[in-house]
């Protein structure tokens, strides 16, 4: 009796952590959640997309690297 009520218990156990259980959100998780994603722009030289965030502004046109910055000049 008592070894059919333990054997239960277990699966009830095993079956909340395997289904009903939320795991723990990981760092990466966290930072994707709570980011916004950005706008993506096509440098004015080489035509390669890139975030806003991570593109240089200058005379208005938006370039991917310094490299194709100085190649636009």
């Amino acid at each position: 009796m008592i070894l059919k009520l333990l054997l239960i218990i277990a699966v009830i156990y095993v079956v909340y952590f395997l289904f009903f259980k939320q795991k723990p959100l990981t760092t990466q998780q966290k930072n994707t959640k709570n980011t916004k994603t950005s706008d993506m722009v096509e440098c004015a030289t080489c035509g390669v997309y890139s975030e806003i965030d991570d593109s240089i502004l200058s005379n208005g046109k938006y370039y991917c690297s310094q490299e194709c910055l100085e190649n636009a000049k």
